[in-house]
């Protein structure tokens, strides 16, 4: 998914911020107005942010808050997280999984103010040399180990009746993997567009399972810290669901500035948003998050994320860590709640 997206292994080196240089942290009030910064990264669901700020519709917003926004761009998802884990970044881009398992397994107590979209269809399992899930027992299948394509295979294999001790998994980095997977005459790899769409179409590949097979589990999110202004969770918000408007009314000059930022056309961007579920208004967001099937998909996340000992070291179960819904319930401790889902940004 993205170009830098479910990476949960090496932590990269911070790269083409817009507005800072790695590691540093702008003042974080002005002289009237406080200020907060906002993280992202490439990726199809997130890439309407470079035309809220490009359109000024984010400052407008900020202004109206009373408050100052500084967005940064990281071309390495990984690392737009660990700033935002080690406190350097106030508001960041990321999907519920690494949510859980990088800042909220840190100890950062952060809520979901809105989901930009899920999964449904980026993220597949690509194969030349089988014809089905359950052809790729004892084969080696290539992906980011312990990241989202490794939670994707192991629920294909679930839906397959496997598990994956029936085969073998190559870690291999999302740079490599689509010149892997074209090098050999048999490949069988899980990873995310726009390397999809590249490797689907060479000779004799298929694609086995894809996210639309799991609608609604790999989901793309904003959180912000959960101690931060409510102004500024609003702002952002707002800024985010007016961007959305623009974008489902086909604003050409909008999504030009969108596909610009992605780094191909826009028949290339349209392409990829036709595996993107993208949530363009605050109510079809509201009803998500509040559904039982956010609750569904966090105890599958979690229940992943422990057994590949994701969770702190020490941790003695999938419990150790809260996660909270919008209408109250718990998952794990409520004594250590981390995560949190929230709709009242949302109204």
């Amino acid at each position: 998914m993205k170009i830098n997206k479910y990476i949960l292994m090496a932590v990269g080196a911070c790269s083409a911020l817009l507005l800072s240089n790695c590691g540093e942290k702008e003042t974080t009030t002005t002289e009237t107005n406080p200020s907060y910064t906002l993280a992202w990264s490439p990726y199809t669901g997130w890439e309407p942010i470079a035309y809220m700020v490009d359109s000024g519709i984010l400052k407008k917003h900020a202004d109206k808050h009373g408050i100052e926004i500084k967005v940064e761009k990281f071309n390495d998802y990984i690392e737009s997280i660990n700033q935002y884990t080690s406190g350097d970044i106030d508001a960041v881009s990321l999907t519920n999984m690494d949510a859980l398992t990088i800042p909220a397994a840190s100890g950062v107590d952060s809520t979901f103010i809105l989901p930009t979209d899920f999964s449904n269809g980026n993220d597949a399992i690509v194969s030349k040399g089988a014809n089905s899930i359950t052809e790729l027992k004892g084969q080696s299948v290539k992906l980011v180990e312990m990241s989202v394509s490794h939670y994707m295979l192991a629920r294909a294999l679930e839906k397959n009746g496997l598990t994956e001790k029936d085969l073998t998994v190559t870690n291999t980095s999302d740079a490599q993997i689509g010149s892997l997977f074209t090098a050999a005459d048999e490949s069988h790899v899980v990873t995310w567009n726009p390397i999809v769409n590249t490797i689907k179409s060479q000779p004799n590949a298929q694609i086995l399972f894809d996210s639309s097979q799991i609608p609604g589990e790999i989901i793309d999110t904003i959180i912000v810290k959960t101690a931060a202004d409510a102004k500024f969770k609003q702002a952002i918000a707002d800024a985010w669901y007016e961007t959305m408007a623009v974008m489902a009314k086909k604003d050409a000059k909008a999504m030009e500035i969108i596909a610009a930022s992605a780094g191909g056309s826009l028949d290339d961007y349209n392409a990829q948003l036709k595996t993107t579920e993208m949530f363009y208004t605050k109510a079809e967001a509201k009803t998500f998050f509040e559904s039982d099937d956010v609750k569904k998909t966090m105890e599958f996340v979690r229940s992943f994320s422990f057994d590949k000992g994701l969770y702190p070291e020490g941790s003695s179960s999938k419990d150790d860590i809260g996660i909270s819904f919008p209408d109250g319930s718990v998952l794990g401790n409520k004594e250590n709640i981390k995560l949190r889902f929230d709709t009242n940004f949302l109204k």
